[in-house]
């Protein structure tokens, strides 16, 4: 089960038209979770992964993103 502002967020992501054609960059922007992402990068790696398939970012390129840092 999502805690509030998961859901709250995940509502904020189904909104966003043309998604899929956006750089990973360009989803954190326009979901507002650029900074969330950020600090998840450096503290909370499993959040951070949680956040990038909520964008829909594809598992090996998660693996990469995460594994990078």
């Amino acid at each position: 089960m999502f805690k509030e502002s998961d859901k709250s967020i995940l509502n904020r992501i189904e909104k966003i038209d043309g998604l899929g054609g956006m750089t990973v960059n360009e989803r954190l922007y326009h979901a507002n979770l650029f900074k969330d992402f950020d600090s998840a990068l450096i503290n909370d790696k499993p959040r951070a992964r949680q956040i990038l398939r909520w964008i829909r970012v594809d598992e090996p390129s998660i693996d990469l993103i995460i594994n990078s840092k």
